[in-house]
């Protein structure tokens, strides 16, 4: 087996060939201290690429600790060698070395990076990495486990197709590679130079925040309730940091795991319909855990049936044969809504309801008589009282009202003003 080639000797024969210019280090905290960039790849494939980046990000008062999560063990020595990282796993190092299976290699390793990560998080300002199908794989499950606005930057050759299985609900930036990454040439230079001068910008630049002072709150959103959503943060942003979610799936999951992270206070979810896709089979499920967050924080929840006469799907043609008959509604080229029907409806309020009965919080769910979207209104295309009867029949039915979790009819239309600003009275009264 041939020796590793030394990474620092390797790097500085490199430096000879890439410009870098200086740049100041910056304030923390009173104190000044250089910022730590993780760049992360497995050298037994990427080696050249990683040199040049780690010569892109050197310069005054930025460290730059570079991490190998290779799995062959025949690349250039990095600062953390793959056994390192590999220690991390819960089984040990062999259960990620030990392996001649690549694919088994690989997620061992995505495992043991998520954990080194995970213990290392305190440390890193700001984290880039670059890899192909196997590195992408292991470098971002790590990413993941860092916290939201941590810098993270991943040149990917996957970067162009569906990501979402990569970045989930963090906030990775996927930066698409253009060539393989398979050695140095004219254009992956240029976009090594250009990722690494993002990754670098974000980190010697950190935000500062500027809302802290105030509890934050989490809404739901859809395009099907904007109006409500909107009214809503207009009336409370004098006394609460908004943050506003799209319900697309990963909308809500986000938004409970702030919840459960203690980064959010409560919660007004007006737009539940991510349980419809979940429960009938749509495209933007946020999972079977959703509302579990809400359970477990003790947290203040202002609920409602926002876009749960809806399923979505993509194009016309994506739509399952077993629903050909269905009403759907087009709502662009790309995003086919189909009406939920009242046996659907039914399973859809049971389903939330026996969640919201376990919740440990104060609960007030709100059901808007007049529609649930901007579909559902009288004479609108998506327009049913019958199923509407039966998603709230199954809601009222099923929750348990108590001193702690309330249900209350409104008069209104989801998007008027009226019930916009019930919803906002009532997660002052419970927060």
């Amino acid at each position: 087996m041939p020796e590793p080639v030394n990474f620092m000797e390797m790097a500085a024969r490199e430096k000879q060939k890439t410009s870098s210019t200086g740049r100041t280090r910056f304030q923390i905290k009173g104190g000044e201290r250089e910022t730590l960039i993780y760049l992360v790849g497995t050298s037994d494939t990427k080696a050249e690429e990683i040199i040049y980046l780690s010569n892109l990000l050197a310069r005054p008062g930025v460290e730059v600790c570079s991490v190998d999560v290779g799995t062959r063990g025949l690349g250039c020595k990095m600062d953390v060698p793959p056994a390192v990282v590999a220690g991390h796993h819960p089984d040990g190092a062999d259960a990620v070395l030990g392996s001649d299976d690549r694919g088994k290699s690989v997620a061992a390793m995505a495992g043991a990076f998520a954990a080194f990560c995970g213990t290392h998080a305190t440390q890193i300002d700001a984290i880039i990495g670059v890899g192909g199908g196997g590195g992408t794989s292991i470098i971002s499950q790590g990413m993941r486990e860092l916290p939201y606005g941590v810098p993270k930057v991943m040149v990917s050759t996957l970067a162009s197709g569906d990501v979402s299985a990569f970045i989930d609900t963090s906030d990775i930036i996927m930066m698409p590679s253009v060539t393989d990454i398979a050695g140095l040439n004219r254009i992956s230079r240029h976009i090594l130079h250009n990722a690494a001068q993002s990754v670098l910008g974000m980190a010697t630049h950190p935000y500062v925040a500027q809302n802290d002072m105030k509890p934050s709150v989490g809404l739901s959103m859809f395009g099907v309730t904007t109006p409500c959503v909107t009214q809503i943060s207009a009336s409370l942003e004098d006394q609460f940091d908004c943050v506003v979610f799209h319900a697309t799936g990963t909308g809500g999951r986000s938004m409970e795991k702030l919840l459960g992270e203690g980064m959010l206070g409560g919660l007004i979810d007006m737009t539940t319909t991510e349980i419809a896709d979940e429960i009938v089979g749509g495209v933007l499920s946020a999972g079977a855990a959703r509302l579990d967050a809400v359970i477990t924080s003790g947290k203040p929840y202002v609920g409602s049936v926002g876009a749960l006469d809806m399923v979505n799907f993509w194009a016309p043609d994506t739509a399952p044969d077993a629903f050909k008959d269905r009403l759907f509604y087009h709502h662009n080229a790309n995003v086919t809504l189909m009406r939920t029907t009242a046996e659907e409806c039914a399973r859809i309020g049971t389903w939330i309801a026996d969640k919201l009965n376990r919740a440990a919080g104060q609960v007030v769910m709100l059901l808007p008589e007049k529609g649930i979207s901007a579909l559902d209104i009288d004479d609108g295309p998506f327009w049913d009282p019958d199923a509407q009867a039966a998603l709230f029949g199954a809601i009222e039915q099923n929750l348990r009202a108590t001193d702690t979790h309330q249900i209350r009819r409104l008069p209104f239309h989801i998007n008027d003003p009226a019930f916009s600003a019930a919803a906002a009275e009532a997660y002052l009264s419970i927060s």
